[in-house]
This record gives structure tokens, sequence and C-alpha cells, in this order.
């Protein structure tokens, strides 16, 4: 985190508050944290008396997944874990099994009420890795402001900005090239926007990148066509959404989808290396 305040000391208070909240978040929305209330709502099938925080995130989902026709679910936890265990053998799973696990796939399995949520259907279980990094951008955010902070950059995994940058100019970021861990796909700038990358590199099952951490609820299998997808938004969740369900949806369809989200634009690159773009999205090099 990066922010700019005239008082250091009052500065210094905002990012213990900020870095408190996201402490909130991963105790909320881990799978890495046994205890956290996902892993048990995963677990036990209900969690009674939610943090709010969860609530927020599962209506978003639920919006989104209603919107893009399925294409973003949180329920697609069955494939990952699937994947996941079948590469520690170093293999893929094969067709049936990837079959048995995409039955348990249907965002509409997911009840989220403010005193309860319930995941209904046996074998449902969900992620937010493609909503909860960019949702803990917007807490960020709104805790800063909420200190009087009115410049600041955030990087959570996705990425927030508000105000300006030291020199008073929007602030600069960088895209990860999907090829190059050491090189950028592009620079481009940020001012009261975010921005969410999602891309086939990130967690990749298999050495083409054919199969990978975003699912295809349709299918059970990874998208074909696009290597990374980054999307600038209003909000972080909203961006961190978009980018996942881009990915899913493709160029032509997710295009088309992605015009009815006012201020938000996108870049997406291809796997042959071509790129396309919303004509919003600002390239700087």
């Amino acid at each position: 985190m990066t922010v700019l305040h005239r008082d250091r000391a009052a500065g210094e208070l905002a990012l213990d508050a900020a870095f408190a909240e996201l402490e909130r978040v991963e105790n909320v929305m881990s799978l890495y944290r046994t205890e956290s209330e996902i892993s048990r709502l995963n677990r036990e099938g209900a969690l009674n008396g939610p943090d709010q925080y969860l609530v927020e995130v599962l209506r978003f989902a639920r919006e989104i997944s209603a919107s893009s026709n399925g294409a973003f679910d949180v329920t697609v936890q069955p494939l990952w874990s699937l994947h996941a265990a079948a590469l520690k053998e170093g293999r893929l799973p094969d067709a049936m099994a990837v079959s048995e696990a995409r039955s348990r796939v249907d965002w509409r399995r997911v009840e989220a009420g403010v005193e309860r949520v319930v995941l209904h259907g046996e074998g449902t279980a969900i992620t937010l890795n493609g909503i909860a990094q960019g949702f803990a951008v917007d807490v960020v955010l709104r805790t800063l402001r909420a200190h009087g902070v009115q410049h600041a950059l955030i990087d959570t995994g996705e990425l927030g900005a508000m105000g300006r940058n030291a020199e008073d100019a929007a602030w600069t970021v960088g895209i990860q090239h999907p090829r190059s861990q050491e090189a950028l796909a592009t620079v481009t700038r940020l001012e009261d926007r975010c921005l969410a990358t999602s891309g086939d590199y990130q967690t990749a099952f298999n050495a083409d990148f054919s199969r990978h951490h975003v699912f295809d609820p349709a299918t059970g299998v990874s998208p074909g066509a696009l290597a990374s997808v980054s999307v600038a938004a209003p909000t972080g969740m909203g961006a961190d959404a978009l980018s996942t369900t881009l990915m899913v949806m493709g160029a032509e369809r997710g295009m088309e989808w992605l015009a009815t989200f006012a201020d938000t634009d996108a870049l997406l690159i291809f796997k042959d290396g071509h790129r396309t773009m919303t004509p919003g999205f600002l390239v700087l090099a």
C-alpha cells in the first residue's frame, strides 16, 4: 500500500486500519486458512451468523453469475480440487472425473442470507479466488477514505487507485505478460479505478497452459482462447469478477457483455499473442 498524506502519523494510522481489514477478509475468505468462514462453510454446508463481508461478496457473485448466464460461478471448487489432486500425481483428471465434478457446479446452489449461508446439494463447495482479492481492494480503499486519505495505490493481488501520485499525475501500473514472468504486457494509468487481471499462467496444470485455474462451468475444463484478461472498473470486486468471467466467455461474447457495465474497460490477450481492447483502455507502452 502506498498512501500520500500530509500528516505521517495519520497516514500510518490509516494503513494500520487497512491492514486490519485485510486480516478480516483473509479470516473470512481464504481457502488456505482451515478455520476461515469459507473453509468451515465448505466442510459443514452451512454457516450461521456469517460475516457481512461474506454475504456482500456472495450476493455480488450471484448477480454476475445471473447476468453472465453462469459463466462466473463460485461453486467451481470441486473442479479445482480435482485438478489439484491430479497434479500431485503428475497427470490430468480423466473426462469421467471431470464430468462428475462438474455435476456439482451450479451457482444457484448458494443461498446467502444475513443470518445464514447455505450450500445446497451434495458436494457443493465454493471458492472466492475470482472475486475476493478485488473485494479486498474495495475494503482497503473504503477504510483509507474513512481515515481521511485521498491519494493511494493498493495492491492486494489486484490493484486499486484513488487520487493522484506524488507527481500529481494518475498512478502508473504494469500488467504482467502472460508468457514471460520477467516482462510486462503493457503499462497503463489508473485514476479512481481498480484493475484486475486473470490469466492462464497464474496456476497452470500442464505445460501448454490449456488447463489452468479458470474453469468454464459449462464444460468443466479451462476456456481455450485467451491467455489473460485485464479489466479496469470502478470497484475492485467488479474488476476481479469481470476479468474471470471474460476469460470464460471469450472475446466476442465477453466484450458484448462488458459493454453493459459503466466506466469499465478491458484488455484481452489471446494465446497466440494478439490483443483486443476497449477504446477506453489506456496503453502507455
